[in-house]
């Protein structure tokens, strides 16, 4: 068994100004280095084999930081760890998001959380094989982590209610080449809260 700790990276400016990121690659901000050193001193009291990272600038400097508060070697970068691609409201804030493409509209470039998790999941597989009774840190995006634990949790989770955080920290294991949730690090505010949609 490969226990997998997935991390969201810390905030950037986008994260700040509720806009979608996608596939974008948009570095931290101040904030986002200190939530990615606070998450790194909250692992410290576990053993950790490895990190590894999407290779987004965001998720890469996250895991950087992380991997230099708990004495790790420099993460390695996976590629299909890499945030779910968003094609043309990149950029958007959720309100313009709404107003270009409402819902059940097309968006045009928009990756399926199917494609999502059909190159996630793989990519997990083959970590878990090479590093098999291994404990590993996995820092990746909130679109990445959300669509694993829908898959894991049959879609009771996330709900609207909770929100994968920057610098959350979500506990899975690899048992019998099925990915199973241990700890969903939920942080729950609403929606309307999130994007200040009046109520």
């Amino acid at each position: 068994m490969t226990s997998f700790s997935i991390v969201r990276h810390g905030q950037t400016d986008w994260n700040l100004h509720k806009r979608i990121q996608g596939s974008t690659d948009i570095p931290l901000n101040s904030t986002g280095r200190a939530e990615a050193a606070e998450t790194g001193v909250r692992l410290r009291d576990r053993h950790w084999d490895r990190i590894v990272t999407s290779p987004l600038q965001r998720a890469d400097e996250t895991a950087r930081i992380i991997a230099g508060e708990l004495g790790l070697p420099v993460p390695e970068h996976i590629d299909p760890l890499t945030e779910r691609h968003h094609g043309q409201i990149e950029g958007l804030t959720f309100t313009e998001r709404q107003e270009r493409y409402p819902d059940g509209v097309t968006v045009p470039g928009l990756e399926t959380r199917q494609d999502v998790l059909d190159r996630v999941l793989p990519a997990l597989a083959r970590l878990a094989e090479a590093h098999d009774g291994e404990s590993l840190l996995v820092v990746t995006h909130g679109g990445v982590i959300g669509t694993l634990i829908r898959h894991a949790t049959d879609g009771e989770h996330p709900r609207r209610d909770e929100l994968i955080a920057n610098g959350s920290v979500h506990e899975f294991d690899w048992e019998d080449e099925e990915l199973v949730l241990r700890h969903f690090d939920a942080t729950v505010r609403s929606v309307e809260e999130i994007f200040h949609i009046p109520t």
